[in-house]
């Protein structure tokens, strides 16, 4: 999910294959188009290198300044050599009212937005299910060991004026409808 949030023109795809699919109202085609025009994206994309199971990057820092602040605790089950390792990440009571207080800033409720669009991408699958989905993409399953996966910008954006070009009313998602950014 991570991925999906540091990367919107991923994360467009997905919508605009959630359209096509029947799954999502045509209103997100707009919201696709804006995650792949609109500057916040631009400046907030935070690449990640494929490794082994797909995107990734060590959370240890950045989760560490959570923990630092009783912003959120980590915890670990199993045992190792035992049984397979999870981390589980819980926000604190005082993490909570943090969300609460910047999903409502305007700089920073971009991050809850985007954190809404990427809940309904992921819908119900799991972390298996979630990746397998992500290495479907040609450019992010054909990234080499250790590098950073390449944006797919330019593709969306013909998937958009393709469908535009069929239909519309249906590419301009309607002002009003659910999933319109504007």
């Amino acid at each position: 999910m991570d991925f999906w949030l540091r990367n919107p023109d991923y994360l467009a795809d997905e919508l605009v294959s959630m359209v096509e699919a029947g799954t999502a109202e045509s209103g997100y085609l707009g919201t696709a188009r804006s995650l792949l025009d609109d500057p916040e994206p631009d400046l907030r994309w935070y690449p990640m290198p494929r490794w082994f199971f797909g995107a990734y990057e060590q959370l240890d820092d950045a989760f560490s300044l959570l923990e630092t602040y009783d912003l959120a605790v980590l915890r670990r089950t199993g045992q190792p050599g035992k049984q397979s390792q999870r981390n589980l990440f819980f926000l604190t009571p005082a993490g909570a009212a943090a969300v609460v207080e910047l999903a409502t800033d305007p700089v920073l409720g971009w991050y809850a937005e985007q954190v809404k669009l990427v809940a309904l991408v992921a819908g119900d699958d799991g972390g298996q299910a979630l990746k397998d989905r992500q290495y479907r993409q040609a450019t992010y399953a054909g990234t080499e060991l250790g590098v950073v996966i390449a944006p797919i910008a330019s593709r969306v954006r013909e998937r958009l004026d393709a469908l535009s070009a069929a239909a519309p009313v249906l590419a301009a998602g309607g002002a009003g409808q659910e999933g319109d950014r504007t």
